[in-house]
């Protein structure tokens, strides 16, 4: 500061630490300071990018399944299991891989994710049988189990704490433009080309954003980095936000892996209205994810419990009055609407409340979720021939109506 006594650990401004504190333990706490606005906006859109990339090729195997099927000689079934396997990857590996690389600066973890990114991609593209594609796709999900868990503390530490929603907003409107704009522009340029040729375009993409973060991003320790550590620390809180994100997404994906098989069984939609409504559940999603995180700072909490309501009445709804095409769409837009928030209130919680350091807690939010998004998939497949498809969204909305009771009865205990 300019007047007065230098506090000992770091300056304050805005009443805020911006450039470090010490713990009750003796750690410095975001010791790094902030790169010049442009630099940070630049940084910014390059973890755009970046998250639509992965986002992008997580999902294309699903618009390319047939053409991946003939490509290589292979089941469609095994085709699915290239985009269940890379889930699971990413629920087992998001936890080990962050600790594993807690020590090394973050700009080196992105770069080197991006790096695998572009790598995986291109041995993708070039596979010529189905191992090496599978291999390529593991790839893929470590270095996505990794980028999704150091990006958040990286994006939100580039500004003011007062952005921080504004800012995973952008980044989850970003990763929602994957399934509005990725996967269909992809499976387009396949049905032109061949599968190979959207699997290459995300090495592309991770190219300039490597370019970008490797020229921009300064170099510091990762317990340096401004939000290294969750602004108000709340063990309780992080078990409760962790164990409702993964009911909610259980929940999501018992109903939304079947959603074609309701849609025209139980709704009565001919193929060509159920690719439109597919549509119009991905641009739902994105436009949940844009209006939440407009809200996200002044009502975070508020905002999460919101997302998991709205997604609970939309599955319960779907199952109670699904049948008549109307209410299907009405209550299939507020299922869509839900899905991506419920993420990106989650993530921005794990910020705060994180117990220890915030790349941690991020992954295991990321582990937690794709492990319920896994066990959810799972469920519906065995419900579906014993109880039918439409029990199928009434076990996803009860599921994330436990996420709601987990997180009001979070509220009603006292804090740590």
């Amino acid at each position: 500061m300019r007047h007065g006594r230098r506090p000992l650990w770091g300056v304050r401004v805005d009443g805020a630490v911006e450039r470090g504190q010490r713990t009750r333990t003796g750690r410095a706490r975001g010791v790094a300071t902030r790169p010049a606005p442009w630099r940070g906006r630049a940084v910014l859109a390059s973890l755009m990018l970046a998250a639509f990339a992965f986002n992008t090729a997580e999902n294309l195997p699903v618009g390319l399944l047939e053409l991946i099927s003939a490509g290589l000689r292979v089941p469609v079934p095994a085709v699915g299991l290239l985009v269940t396997g890379y889930g699971l990857t990413v629920a087992v590996a998001s936890l080990p891989l962050t600790h594993a690389v807690r020590a090394v600066p973050r700009r080196h973890v992105l770069t080197g994710v991006l790096a695998a990114l572009v790598v995986s991609s291109l041995l993708a593209a070039l596979a010529t049988s189905y191992r090496p594609l599978l291999v390529a796709r593991l790839l893929t999900a470590c270095g996505q189990a990794l980028f999704w868990a150091v990006m958040g503390p990286v994006a939100v530490g580039l500004f003011a704490p007062e952005a921080r929603g504004r800012v995973l907003g952008a980044l989850s409107v970003a990763g929602s433009l994957a399934l509005v704009l990725g996967v269909p522009a992809g499976t387009w340029l396949g049905r032109r080309s061949d599968w190979p040729v959207p699997v290459a375009v995300p090495a592309g993409l991770g190219l300039l954003s490597l370019v970008t973060i490797a020229a921009l991003l300064p170099t510091s320790r990762p317990e340096e980095e401004p939000a290294a550590y969750g602004a108000g620390p709340d063990t309780r809180r992080f078990a409760t936000v962790l164990v409702a994100g993964t009911l909610s997404a259980a929940g999501a994906f018992t109903g939304y892996t079947y959603l074609v098989t309701f849609l025209g069984k139980v709704s009565g939609f001919s193929p060509g209205a159920v690719s439109a409504l597919f549509m119009a559940f991905g641009v739902a999603c994105l436009a949940g994810v844009s209006v939440t995180g407009a809200l996200l700072d002044r009502f975070p909490q508020a905002a999460l419990i919101t997302a998991v309501a709205a997604q609970a009445v939309g599955l319960l709804g779907l199952y109670a009055a699904g049948a008549d095409p109307v209410a299907a769409v009405v209550f299939l837009v507020l299922t869509g609407g839900a899905l991506g928030p419920v993420f990106m209130t989650t993530q921005n919680e794990m910020l705060r409340c994180a117990p220890g350091r915030t790349d941690i807690a991020l992954a295991a939010n990321s582990g937690a979720y794709n492990a319920g998004i896994a066990a959810g998939a799972a469920l519906g497949g065995l419900i579906l021939p014993l109880a039918g498809v439409r029990s199928v969204f009434l076990a996803g909305g009860l599921l994330a109506a436990g996420a709601c009771a987990v997180l009001l009865g979070g509220r009603l205990l006292p804090g740590r």
